[in-house]
């Protein structure tokens, strides 16, 4: 029996569920995250520069390559380990290294990125981060290092995975320009587990950082927003009184629905893309299964109070162009309509006026008939008396008397013969 034919994808898709393995991190170590995008068509950018800046920095190291179209690898740089991956609008790098600092985030790991290769990137920073990753035997300590390490006001710390481990932030740049991250691992908490909650807080750092990019732009619509409204409740005002031009109006409301449309069609992809951040945002805390530590505030609780405010910022702008753009479109149908019974109305005078001037043509018609019917009549008569005369002698009946008895005659013949020409080109 032969072998059964695979879909050709059938292996890649399989596989793609497999190519993004959690690392695995032995407490105590720490690591360096960096986010990088263009600031422009982010989507769109040549992703083979990103695999050849990749290679770029995996040659200082002498480190193996990735595979030509690659979107992840991991490598090791030495003693550490790299971990590079292509999203849809960005690209990651993330270093891990045994052991940690004797000063708390000294940066010390992230200087294994050359300034003059971060130079060179083929986009900007949109977040960094050191990672602190410490074994803890029990709490005794951590509440006075996290509050050393962070802003009171704004950290947020709590048990995860089952209280194996602690994490903890203030989601502020320090002075060096890094997000400040640290994880306490209990001995019972495996590398991978380990590894797991590190990645998660990663990803959390950055897709809220590439939400916040649909808060920028959605303040940058106000002004304009506000203005296009104000010139639609200017015409929606003027559709209410006497339109001296319905179709001047018409063109103006046509104009002010074209410019909502092009505000939509360029923010639809920033705030299509800001949902989708933000729902993973929310799925990674949720599946940190936070627990309350000593009763301080939770990364959810930071984020309800933070983050979600700006998501509804942005929601609240999508839903408002929305209903603008269907109030200039309501509004561009009524006054259609209205444009449409003003020419139905012109074109109605116009027919009557047609019509009088058909009837006017008609009895002018009936007059020429009438009179043709009298022209043709006399010369009929004439031919008559031509044909006749010569009877006058032999009958002794005068012209004037045959006249008089053929004109009656004629007439009728002519009257007939003019009413059956009618008839048949009618």
């Amino acid at each position: 029996m032969p072998p059964i034919e695979d879909h050709p994808l059938r292996y890649v898709m399989a596989n793609e569920l497999h190519a993004r393995p959690f690392p695995a991190v032995q407490a105590p170590a720490r690591a360096a995250f960096l986010a990088l995008a263009p600031a422009q068509n982010a989507a769109g950018r040549d992703r083979e520069a990103d695999r050849t800046h990749l290679i770029a920095l995996l040659d200082r190291y002498g480190a193996a390559h990735p595979q030509p179209g690659a979107t992840h690898y991991s490598g090791q740089l030495g003693k550490h380990l790299l971990k590079w991956e292509s999203h849809t609008e960005f690209v990651t790098y993330t270093i891990f290294g045994p052991g940690t600092a004797a000063r708390p985030f000294d940066g010390q790991t992230f200087d294994l990125f050359p300034p003059d290769w971060l130079a060179k990137a083929p986009g900007v920073r949109i977040t960094s981060a050191l990672i602190r990753v410490e074994l803890a035997q029990d709490d005794a300590g951590l509440a006075a290092k996290v509050d050393d390490w962070f802003v009171p006001e704004s950290l947020a710390i709590s048990r995860v995975l089952d209280g194996e481990l602690i994490v903890a932030s203030d989601f502020r740049i320090d002075p060096h320009g890094h997000m400040r991250l640290a994880v306490f691992a209990r001995p019972e908490a495996g590398q991978r587990r380990t590894g797991r909650v590190v990645q998660r807080l990663c990803e959390i750092e950055t897709y809220k950082a590439m939400s916040m990019l649909g808060l920028a732009q959605a303040r940058d619509l106000s002004a304009p927003m506000a203005a296009i409204d104000a010139r639609l409740t200017s015409l929606l005002e003027e559709m209410c009184g006497t339109v001296t031009d319905p179709a001047d109006l018409l063109h103006d409301l046509l104009h002010v629905s074209s410019e909502l449309e092009n505000i939509v069609a360029q923010s639809a992809f920033r705030f299509g893309a800001t949902g989708a951040y933000e729902t993973i945002v929310n799925q990674r805390i949720e599946v940190l299964r936070e627990a309350r530590f000593e009763g301080r505030q939770t990364f959810g609780e930071f984020m309800m109070r933070r983050f979600d405010p700006a998501m509804r910022t942005v929601k609240s702008t999508e839903a408002r162009l929305k209903a603008m753009s269907d109030r200039a479109l309501r509004a561009g149908d009524l006054l259609r309509t209205r444009v449409d019974v003003d020419r139905s109305a012109q074109n109605r005078d116009l027919l009557k006026s047609m019509d009088r001037r058909s009837d006017q043509q008609l009895r002018l018609q009936r007059t020429v008939e009438g009179l043709s019917t009298v022209a043709i009549s006399y010369y009929a008569v004439n031919l008559v008396l031509y044909l006749v005369g010569p009877l006058e002698y032999e009958t002794g009946v005068s012209k004037t008397v045959m006249a008089a008895l053929a004109t009656p005659v004629v007439l009728l013949c002519v009257w007939l013969m003019i009413q059956r020409l009618r008839r048949h080109l009618d």
